[in-house]
């Protein structure tokens, strides 16, 4: 899967020490690798799955192992930095949660995701949950379709 815009990104001493902290309250140590990881997944424009940020990794850190990449995306998912993801490809896949809220579009045929915002969507959203009288806690909108590329080729 690739990601045509990532909606700005970066990393942030705040994200650092909330990491930290988590990582402190649940009896863990914070080391180097877990710092690495942490600094790949939030350079990252995609959202990658644990084996494609390890193969990323590795290249320059080949201490890195597989094991601990996943477990340090678990925990940055847990900690509230990431978000799980799943996009039909059969692959988790992790999205910092920095930034403001959005959408997807996802190529079914290429695997491109592409990140939007559209303020009409969400105000008709609110619209909806107020006419049932229901509140949204939160909420995700994910279109599967074809991209310009793949539909080029049909």
């Amino acid at each position: 899967m690739k990601t045509v815009f990532n909606l700005g990104v970066t990393m942030s001493t705040e994200q650092k020490q909330k990491f930290a902290a988590y990582i402190a309250s649940q009896g863990l140590k914070a080391t180097r690798q877990r710092e690495l990881i942490l600094e790949a997944f939030l350079a990252q424009a995609e959202h990658p799955s644990t084996e494609e940020l390890y193969l990323g990794l590795r290249k320059e850190h080949p201490g890195i192992g597989y094991a601990t990449v996943h477990r340090t995306l678990k925990l940055l998912a847990e900690c509230g930095i990431a978000t799980v993801r799943n996009f039909g490809d059969g692959a988790q896949r992790f999205e910092p949660c920095a930034g403001e809220h959005h959408d997807h579009l996802v190529c079914t045929g290429c695997g491109l995701i592409i990140e939007f915002e559209n303020p009409q969507i969400e105000k008709l959203q609110e619209q909806v949950a107020k006419s049932h009288n229901f509140t949204v806690q939160d909420h995700r909108l994910e279109l599967y379709g074809l991209c310009s590329n793949c539909r080029k080729g049909e």
